[in-house]
């Protein structure tokens, strides 16, 4: 048994609905690891570009403070409407900005655990936004950071017959393939630690989210949803199959 199928009685009795799928299962499982490890405390949470409460309505729910960062006010107001549905309306503060402007929106040193779940891929300086993460940080928080991965966007477009873009994707310092691309950026495992570490963060898990979601045919993933979610768990945080999904998740913490 994994350490994420550990902490999965955890995440159901923590959650109300937990979205087990090929997008979350995993990210929520690390999460509930550390909300079991913190299980006596009410913790404040920020969620930045927490859109409509996908993540911070369930966090809500467990008994946490949640502030969503976000720059849609339509996504805001989604976020809004579905925290008074679920009864937890005044756990949930929605914030209209951006990262690139988190510095200014948050006070240091007052959250005791960061969301920012595919931001640092298309602000304008991943740098700064990472500093910010860590500085919101109380001493011993936590940030859940969830990037593009680029080994996967490589392979997707080499598998569609867009070897060009694929050549470009490799080959970019970024990882982006060009104005037309809709991210800016994108990781692999060790840039993206890095990154965190640069910012004061001491990177203690990292895993592949969507390693082989994006690959399969839909019959296969539509007709064994759970088995899918599984694999994906036992895959996550194993090299060489991590690097290669969509995306990369990684949990750091601010040392005490």
């Amino acid at each position: 048994m994994t350490r994420l199928d550990r902490v999965e009685q955890s995440t159901r009795s923590r959650f109300a609905e937990p979205p087990l799928t090929p997008r979350t299962a995993v990210i929520w499982s690390v999460l509930a690891a550390e909300l079991q490890r913190r299980a006596d405390d009410t913790l404040t949470v920020l969620d930045v570009g927490g859109g409509t409460g996908g993540f911070a309505v369930p966090l809500a729910q467990a008994g946490h403070r949640v502030t969503v960062v976000d720059a849609s006010p339509d996504a805001l107001a989604a976020l809004t409407r579905r925290a008074a549905e679920a009864g937890v309306a005044d756990r949930v503060h929605a914030v209209q900005g951006d990262g690139d402007a988190l510095t200014g929106l948050v006070e240091p040193a007052t959250v005791d655990l960061v969301l920012c779940h595919a931001v640092l891929e298309v602000v304008d300086d991943p740098t700064p936004v990472a500093t910010a993460l860590a500085t919101a940080l109380r001493p011993g928080g936590a940030a859940s950071v969830l990037v593009a991965g680029r080994a996967a966007a490589v392979l997707g477009r080499a598998m569609n017959g867009h070897l060009d873009v694929a050549a470009a994707l490799a080959a970019a310092p970024d990882g982006a393939a060009g104005p037309r691309d809709t991210l800016r950026r994108r990781f692999d495992a060790e840039e993206a630690a890095a990154l965190l570490r640069v910012a004061g963060l001491t990177v203690e898990e990292i895993h592949g989210v969507r390693v082989l979601a994006d690959l399969l045919p839909a019959t296969v993933a539509d007709g064994q949803p759970g088995a899918l979610v599984e694999l994906e768990k036992v895959l996550a945080g194993r090299p060489p199959y991590r690097d290669l999904a969509a995306q990369l998740h990684l949990f750091a913490r601010r040392q005490a």
